[in-house]
């Protein structure tokens, strides 16, 4: 999204402004919960009667199209280094609004789909743990399936499963 424009989940822009619950400024601050975000979402959605159009398909593809948008953003910029140096205010403003709506479109997805997002990411944050030990994978860009599978077990993500098909498809 662009500046002050918000998108129905009709896909029809219309002018808008302040944050996504109509309140300039009073989310920015620090230390948001996802708790919060997905409260502000149902009911900015409620106050609109949008709920109609929130179904999981319809929020899921308006993410995919906010994540296109983010995208664009780095699109022939080449490797971007930590930090975004050489990038103006603008840009850095730009990028925020599009993360943004990449953020809000993913909690109200989780909260129309019954999934508690924060609960999710800890959860897939210790599977993670267990498929990346520290003492295999430090300094490394290897997937998991490269590290001894003893650690991977328990992961509940069926790496075994998806190594064998793998060996047996040869990779494809």
């Amino acid at each position: 999204m662009n500046g002050a424009e918000e998108v129905s989940m009709e896909g029809e822009k219309c002018g808008g402004g302040g944050g996504a619950d109509g309140r300039d400024g009073e989310a920015a601050a620090a230390g948001v919960s996802l708790e919060t975000l997905r409260k502000r979402m149902a009911e900015f959605a409620r106050e609109r009667d949008w709920e109609q159009f929130h179904s999981p398909r319809n929020l899921l593809l308006a993410l995919v199209g906010e994540v296109g948008e983010l995208s664009e953003i780095f699109q022939w910029k080449g490797e971007v280094p930590k930090g975004l140096p050489g990038w103006d205010n603008n840009e850095k403003e730009h990028l925020g609004e599009e993360l943004a709506d990449v953020l809000l479109y993913l909690v109200r997805l989780s909260d129309m789909c019954g999934v508690d997002l924060g609960k999710a990411a800890l959860r897939k944050m210790e599977i993670n743990a267990r498929k990346y030990p520290v003492g295999q994978c430090k300094g490394s860009s290897k997937k998991h399936t490269c590290y001894n599978s003893s650690n991977n077990v328990g992961a509940n993500d069926n790496t075994t499963g998806l190594t064998a098909y793998k060996e047996h498809t040869n990779g494809v």
